[in-house]
């Protein structure tokens, strides 16, 4: 079991390190895509810092979308043109913001969805009393 968040922030960390190897390759676009928005919308790079991308690049790079400014291969530039901040802390900091509105939308969405599954079922019932009237 974990001893405190900080083990979990630790193994978040490393899954998350261990999926940047797959940004870019065939059949992963999803998740190519997921890291550039994040990377876009949050304004960061990497991990835990713009290192982390060299590892995958097995040189000093980063994807396009760390840039500050956008631009094709402005990932080959100096690390002065980067985000500084990481993903995780970024991610992480956002959600904890807005954590009362994600339960909401997620009590919202399960509401409906039992609201759904009742109000069929009534509707099959109906049916089925309609049938055996008339049969």
């Amino acid at each position: 079991m974990f001893s405190s968040g900080r083990d979990i922030d630790r193994y978040a960390q490393s899954d998350l390190k261990k999926g940047l190897q797959l940004f870019g390759t065939e059949g992963n676009i999803g998740l190519t895509n997921a890291w550039s928005i994040v990377q876009t919308d949050f304004r960061c790079c990497g991990v835990t810092n713009h290192t982390d991308w060299f590892d995958v690049y097995n040189a000093t790079r980063v994807p396009d979308s760390c840039c500050l400014e956008y631009s094709d291969n402005c990932g080959l530039e100096n690390p002065g043109t980067w985000w500084t901040a990481p993903c995780y802390e970024r991610v992480k900091s956002w959600l904890q913001e807005n954590l009362v509105a994600l339960w909401i939308f997620a009590l919202c969405t399960a509401l409906t969805q039992i609201l759904g599954l009742v109000f069929s079922m009534t509707i099959f019932c109906q049916a089925v009393k309609v049938d055996t009237f008339y049969a």
